[in-house]
């Protein structure tokens, strides 16, 4: 096991003022309260001067509408992006900003290349119209949302807001169940940190941990803080684990490896995790052979599948099941935002079930392979059987290059050795699509023996319509033609209902 840096080592990281803030139990970076004795209302946190930063904004914020303002350090996470032609990828820097908030907060973006003439705050559902003045922009939060800024339609030069609620108790930085780390860049001999059971490994804001964060066999273990994970692996790991909390950390560009692995775990609880990625294969959250895994509140930004979900891979064995995807924005530069099901053992077939995803907002989708795309993709293979599938009020923001749902009972010879054995009892409630670039969602089961069967959509509204068997139609269409969406004769039970049709349904 690789050392870690002792209480002692971590707080002479952090200096003298630091040390103070930690023992008084409040940030060193603080905002100004209203006066001495009030809990602040903005606290704010310095990047390392080693860690990598961009000059395409300025940004402030302040307590909404009159406090004092700050200026935020711009960090520089790394996205990339496909060359269909080629297959090679490209790396772009983007900026990043973070800071925690209670009651509202008032953000000023100054786009510093100029030539500004629109600005859109994402998630579009917010409904966050900023005040555009020039090349500078002005919005408010009333409560701690993650939100992108983008000037002109830039994709990768574009800005992303990262925002806590204020934490009323932070660790203590003595205690004995705490390996705490202060401000500052730490390494660790070997580039492993191992988080031992019953202990919390915290990041105070303006930390940066330049290792993996390691979960092996252990119990009632942690991550969290404001801090930032910038690790030469797999951001976090977790294996063979029990009831793991992840929370409110940033993964900022691994260069090889996922955000976060999951394999062989019980009761993994993922809170405001943000990871980003520029690498191939960097996926978000990968989950393997595991159960009740809850992901609430994350911001995804990947060079490959944001969330995926498979059964046996590598030493990983066994089914995947109970596992909750909610509350989440999901950005795929490459592949898709959710995958579920490529992975499994021929030998000894798994089972992946009872899937809940919900108040999810896909913000993007490009990939140009058509045997990645989707959204959301449903693709068993490997002798596995998906199944008790729930996605329920996901909202879908126009992408680059794409399919919005793609189901198929797969058999992809560059990762399988057996086709899926099906995909069964879907319900989708209020998927919305806005947008006009989606190529045809597909529903494809492999034969009669390996099929997709009972997939229901409730409420399934793409450009304002909404899509029903009962909708208005030539006798002979099929409901899908309206959408031009296809589906095969491997799929059985496939119905469109209203909200209306649905509770009668039910009430039946």
């Amino acid at each position: 096991m690789n050392p870690f840096l002792s209480r002692r080592t971590a707080l002479q990281a952090a200096g003298a003022t630091v040390l103070a803030a930690g023992l008084s139990g409040l940030p060193a970076t603080a905002a100004r309260a209203d006066d001495g004795n009030a809990a602040p209302k903005l606290i704010t946190y310095p990047r390392p001067s080693t860690m990598p930063t961009n000059t395409s904004f300025k940004v402030r914020v302040r307590s909404a509408p009159d406090g004092d303002w700050q200026t935020l350090d711009i960090w520089r996470p790394q996205l990339e992006e496909i060359n269909p032609a080629t297959g090679s990828g490209k790396v772009y820097n983007s900026s990043m900003v973070y800071f925690d908030f209670q009651g509202s907060a008032e953000i000023e973006v100054t786009y510093l290349k100029g030539g500004t003439t629109k600005a859109r705050v994402r998630p579009d559902a917010l409904g966050v119209k900023p005040e555009l003045l020039g090349d500078t922009l002005r919005f408010t939060l009333d409560e701690p949302r993650d939100v992108v800024v983008q000037i002109n339609d830039e994709i990768f030069d574009c800005l992303h807001v990262l925002t806590n609620h204020i934490d009323p108790n932070p660790p203590s930085a003595d205690d004995p169940d705490v390996l705490y780390l202060g401000p500052g860049v730490h390494t660790v001999t070997g580039n492993v940190l191992n988080v031992p059971s019953g202990k919390t490994l915290y990041l105070a804001g303006g930390a940066v941990l330049s290792a993996q964060v390691y979960f092996k066999d252990v119990e009632k273990a942690a991550v969290t803080g404001r801090g930032v994970i910038a690790s030469p692996y797999n951001g976090i790991l977790c294996e063979g684990s029990r009831n793991i909390r992840i929370e409110d950390v940033i993964v900022l560009n691994p260069r090889g490896g996922y955000v976060t692995t999951v394999g062989e775990s019980q009761n993994v609880h993922f809170g405001r995790l943000r990871g980003f990625s520029s690498r191939g294969n960097g996926d978000g959250i990968d989950i393997f052979s595991s159960s009740s895994v809850v992901i609430d509140g994350c911001f995804l930004r990947n060079s490959d599948d944001c969330i995926a979900i498979y059964a046996h891979r590598w030493d990983y064995y066994g089914d995947t099941t109970e596992i909750t995807v909610q509350n989440c924005t999901l950005w795929a530069d490459v592949a898709h935002p959710v995958n579920v099901g490529t992975h499994g053992n021929t030998d000894a077939p798994e089972v992946i079930e009872n899937l809940v995803f919900k108040n999810l907002d896909i913000l993007d989708h490009r990939e140009p392979q058509m045997n990645y795309q989707g959204c959301i993709a449903l693709n068993p293979g490997d002798s596995n059987l998906v199944k008790n599938v729930r996605l329920e009020d996901v909202r879908i923001e126009d992408f680059r290059w794409g399919q919005v749902l793609n189901m198929r009972v797969m058999y992809n010879t560059k990762y399988n050795t057996s086709v899926g054995r099906g995909i069964e009892d879907v319900y989708i409630k209020n998927l919305t699509y806005t947008g006009t670039h989606a190529n045809p969602s597909v529903f494809v089961g492999y034969d009669e023996e390996h099929a997709i069967r009972n997939v229901t959509f409730e409420n399934l509204v793409v450009n304002g319509r909404v899509i029903a068997d009962s909708m208005q139609k030539p006798k002979w269409y099929l409901t899908t033609d309206a959408i031009q969406w296809y589906y095969n004769e491997h799929v059985q039970n496939l119905t469109f209902l209203t909200t209306a049709e649905a509770e009668a349904a039910a009430a039946s």
